[in-house]
């Protein structure tokens, strides 16, 4: 619900109360004595869905752009001639369950803040990342999300498209990529300082299940961001907070960002192009699926003059982003059959070592290890794996010096792939000792 408050200009008042007793609107007049050129004030309260027609009937009245215009929300109303008003527009579908183009402008304004503001939250929150994915502490980069200022300046660059507004674009675009220049120097320079320090006991970051969740992004983040862009641009629609969807856009945005800057400060290309390609993705996703959603939902410029520049622009916008995920989505549709593959021959290799191992009464599978390829991305060429580790527990004194071979033959299918097996020797089910 939303109250309204219009300056009426001299000459204006009897079409604007004509307009608001046709629209069957409760309002109250307040003659204005300040000696300016407007006569009244009128309030009146109206659904959130009524705003923007209502203002724009106003203005084809007579009310002037530059006349003086607040819309503020409202908590309560109680009038019959309000309840008939809001379910008349809740029937249309233009107009259902969203705020005016007014207010969506207005709310995407403050959403993009200001840059000393801005740069020093987003260098704060990617900071709490990289120390939460170097400790590899899912609840610390958690965190870091909360306090990350990244949904404004894509919802920000999403209004601005839908709406004709360059200069909203501009800045939702400027601070976007301010947000990410500034995220991966400081996630870099605080992870080089850590490790030169020795703050932090050496390790290998590809071992880390932080940074490993991001070096194989696959179609599903894809539609992680899409689903992050969609209820962003859903809740600015509705007027309501954008404060938990905003953790949801930092989830596809704050965690790899630390990852790129990790990559640079351990020096490991594979890495920073991995979590790379993720942060692009997901940023051209966000802003790909926050416009469609508002365009769709109606939103257009105030003047339909300017609706086939608005139309243009948007699809000019909208076909660089498909264009560009396309062409990542490559790389991601590679990963993705990458990990199928993988999956696939690692269940044949399992499932032939299990039935070669059935013929052996004696002995019971312990373990079924497979080594690949340290390189993530020569695996996408080569999902096999280059050694097979079988662990076996067999009776005291007994060898089998046939089974290497015959898992071999039933396992890799004369596949350039190593076999090691392994044998624990056991008296009883609770006695189990590793001999080798």
């Amino acid at each position: 619900m939303r109250l309204v408050q219009v300056m009426i200009p001299a000459g204006k008042r009897e079409a604007v109360l004509d307009l608001l007793d046709d629209e069957d609107i409760d309002y109250v007049l307040t003659d204005e004595t300040s000696g300016r050129k407007y006569t009244g004030v009128v309030s009146f309260p109206l659904p959130s869905e009524a705003v923007e027609p209502i203002l724009q009937e106003l203005r084809e009245a007579g009310i002037e752009r530059q006349s003086y215009t607040v819309v503020v929300d409202a908590e309560t109303v109680v009038s019959k001639k309000f309840e008939r008003l809001k379910e008349k527009y809740a029937k249309e579908e233009e107009t259902s369950n969203r705020i005016s183009r007014e207010e969506l402008k207005s709310q995407a304004r403050e959403m993009a803040p200001e840059v000393p503001a801005y740069a020093l939250l987003t260098v704060v929150s990617v900071v709490i990342a990289t120390a939460g994915v170097l400790l590899d502490s899912a609840a610390v980069v958690v965190g870091s999300m909360v306090i990350a200022p990244l949904i404004g300046p894509a919802m920000a660059a999403s209004v601005g498209t839908v709406l004709d507004d360059a200069d909203l674009f501009s800045r939702g675009a400027r601070l976007q990529i301010l947000g990410l220049v500034l995220a991966v120097v400081a996630a870099a320079a605080f992870a080089a300082l850590l490790r030169t320090l020795h703050l932090i006991p050496p390790m290998d970051i590809l071992t880390v299940g932080q940074v490993q969740e991001r070096l194989r992004p696959d179609i599903l983040s894809l539609a992680v961001a899409l689903g992050a862009g969609i209820a962003g641009a859903m809740s600015m629609r509705s007027g309501v907070s954008a404060s938990l969807v905003g953790v949801m856009i930092a989830v596809a945005l704050v965690p790899p960002t630390a990852v790129i800057g990790i990559g640079i400060a351990y020096m490991k290309p594979l890495v920073v192009l991995g979590a790379s390609v993720l942060v692009l993705v997901n940023v051209l996703s966000i802003n790909l699926a926050a416009t469609a959603t508002l365009w769709y939902s109606g939103y257009r410029p105030e003047h339909w003059l300017r609706l086939d520049e608005a139309r243009t622009a948007t699809l000019k916008r909208v076909a660089v982003l498909v264009a560009s995920i396309a062409i990542l989505s490559v790389f991601l549709g590679g990963v993705t059959y990458m990990s199928y593959t993988t999956a696939a021959i690692e269940d044949d290799m399992v499932a032939g070592v299990e039935t070669t191992v059935n013929d052996y009464p004696e002995l019971r599978l312990v373990d079924v290890k497979l080594v690949h390829e340290e390189n993530l991305y020569q695996r996408i060429f080569d999902p096999r794996p280059e050694q097979v580790v079988v662990t076996l527990a067999r009776p005291p004194g007994e060898t089998y010096p046939g089974l290497p071979e015959q898992l071999r033959e039933n396992v890799v299918n004369g596949n350039d792939v190593a076999v090691e097996v392994r044998y624990m020797e056991y008296e009883s089910a609770k006695n189990v000792q590793e001999i080798g």
